[in-house]
């Protein structure tokens, strides 16, 4: 199993940013967790909100612990609240059950981290998480769509 380098994972913040700001979308908070959940890489952009880092972390964390992506844990947690309230509880409140929160894969399809956005709506965060993966050479899971 390969890891996360910090190469990779600013490689992934920079060119999840860039993306944002080729759609137009509002300012954009991103965390880049290794496959043990701890920060790698972090940037938000110019008036992104200050919750912006909890959530963009909570989202990484999420998919880390779950091993899903953030769209399928949304669906999760649409069918089983209660089990969502408990994880929350469990979690400290760090589990953020949106999209917006991605798998980083390596070749191998073996989870080497996560990223997570927030800033604009959870399916645009996710887009700019998924494409920021891509762009770093790695493979991307968000969880079906």
């Amino acid at each position: 199993m390969s890891s996360l380098s910090l190469e990779q994972a600013s490689h992934v913040v920079d060119a999840t940013l860039e993306r944002g700001v080729e759609l137009g979308l509002h300012p954009l908070t991103v965390a880049v967790l290794d496959a043990g959940g701890h920060l790698v890489a972090f940037k938000r952009q110019d008036r992104s909100g200050i919750l912006r880092y909890d959530i963009a972390f909570g989202k990484a964390w999420g998919v880390l612990g779950m091993g899903l992506g953030g769209r399928e844990l949304a669906r999760r947690a649409e069918i089983a609240p209660a089990f969502f309230t408990a994880l929350a509880s469990a979690s400290g409140g760090r589990v953020v059950p949106v999209p917006g929160g991605v798998l980083i894969l390596d070749e191998v399809d073996d989870v080497i981290g996560a990223v997570g956005v927030s800033g604009d709506t959870s399916d645009n965060d996710e887009v700019c998480a998924i494409h920021g993966v891509l762009k770093a050479g790695l493979k991307p899971n968000g969880g079906p769509r």
